[in-house]
């Protein structure tokens, strides 16, 4: 026996065990047919703002015939179990169309239902590991009134941006952490970002990036020093040598840490560097933008945060992922820059300053939901709360007010560079 869905036959699941689990058939390509790809379509377009106003619609639609129910807590549902949440859990897929009716109401947990909610993680920024974790039942349970409400708040923001933003431009959605650059209307790169905590946020804001330096130092702000670095050396006395950071006195003399006390605010009347090189807080390239902020764009050294779903984790200035793509995009108008002489300059070691041949509009925005033409309705926390929905919408608790900052020194904040 086998199942149709979207052209492409599926084995029907084994008889599940005494347990409550089942065996399965290996083969299945369901999970292709409804993968989330990515569209070359600008966030800030018509064609997005268009896409946007037709979900409005449909999830009016689906409000009118009864919205969907609530998928009931637990242990995490997954692949091969069974029983009445997995059935809630299907129902709840198939009226958002992460899955189709076809799809039947088994209670058991099969590769239909797997599909739908890497579709359905996909959409709402959460890896799609095919699991109802915390967060994606948080994110399964918003009653369909709000993500209309919610839709209709960032029409208002995207139609801010269905003019003539420039033939090239890179627009930043903070509450996505993601950037994308775009050419002549389509989109050329997608880099995923490190944006700013919810106590040091990142702005929004129309800018321009103006110039690359590569293997920059960073110089520590006194925002940082105050709040960070003053705790973090009463806690240990090697912090700042082990991070590779001096500090120098008004006159640029390299002064010793022994010759500050740490339990007063002495240190403020210090200049504090981080040397250049790999392990450098803004990584081997920082990107210029003008704006009364004092944030910029960087490269990072802890890579890693571009794997985890929720990258809100700077102080306000915003960490790129495949940086050295995102400065060849910027350069192409600047002769003898191309991917070579970048990596051959950050090879170097050596601090390189590039004035852009051609200012490229940069755009900070705040867009918790929107839809692309292909039909996908995307939605992401909103982690400032601008959105004006209080609670009802959650975030995780560790970026709501009142979270304790972790025992680390933040890897940007509003500074200038040398």
């Amino acid at each position: 026996m086998s199942l149709l869905f979207a052209g492409s036959a599926f084995a029907a699941p084994l008889d599940p065990s005494a347990d409550g689990q089942a065996e399965w058939a290996q083969n299945y390509d369901t999970a292709q047919n409804l993968a989330v790809q990515r569209s070359t379509t600008p966030l800030l377009s018509q064609q997005t703002y268009t896409a946007t106003e037709a979900a409005i619609e449909r999830y009016k639609q689906i409000q009118a015939q009864g919205g969907w129910g609530t998928v009931p807590g637990g242990p995490g549902l997954k692949l091969g179990t069974k029983g009445q949440p997995v059935v809630a859990l299907r129902n709840r897929l198939i009226a958002s169309g992460d899955l189709t009716s076809e799809a039947g109401t088994s209670p058991i947990f099969d590769s239909f239902v797997d599909a739908g909610l890497k579709r359905f993680q996909t959409r709402h920024g959460i890896t799609a590991s095919g699991v109802v974790t915390d967060e994606t039942l948080t994110e399964l349970n918003v009653p369909i009134d709000l993500r209309i409400r919610q839709l209709e708040t960032n029409l208002v923001r995207l139609k801010a941006f269905t003019g003539n933003l420039g033939a090239r431009y890179v627009a930043a959605n903070i509450p996505a952490a993601a950037v994308e650059t775009v050419e002549n209307d389509v989109v050329q790169t997608h880099h995923i970002a490190g944006v700013g905590r919810i106590d040091r946020q990142s702005p929004v804001m129309n800018t321009k990036a103006i110039d690359i330096n590569f293997n920059p130092y960073w110089t520590v702000p006194a925002s940082i020093i105050r709040k960070d670095l003053i705790p973090k050396m009463q806690q240990d006395p090697n912090y700042l040598s082990d991070n590779h950071i001096r500090i120098f006195n008004s006159a640029g003399q390299e002064v010793q840490a022994s010759q500050i006390n740490w339990h007063s605010m002495d240190a403020t009347n210090y200049r504090f560097r981080e040397d250049t090189g790999v392990e450098n807080s803004l990584g081997v390239v920082r990107i210029n933008i003008n704006n009364p902020y004092g944030v910029y764009m960087h490269d990072t050294p802890t890579k890693g945060i571009f794997g985890d779903d929720d990258r809100f984790v700077s102080s306000g200035c915003m960490r790129v992922q495949d940086v050295r793509d995102y400065v060849a995009w910027l350069l192409k108008d600047n002769p003898g820059w191309g991917r070579d002489q970048i990596d051959e300059v950050i090879r170097s070691g050596q601090r390189v300053d590039v004035k852009l041949a051609q200012p490229v509009p940069v755009y900070w925005v705040y867009v918790t939901a929107w839809a692309t033409p292909e039909g996908i309705v995307q939605f992401r926390k909103d982690i400032y709360k601008r959105d004006g929905f209080g609670d009802s919408i959650a975030t995780d608790q560790a970026f709501t007010p009142g979270y304790k900052q972790p025992a680390v020194l933040p890897q940007d904040d509003q500074a200038q560079d040398e």
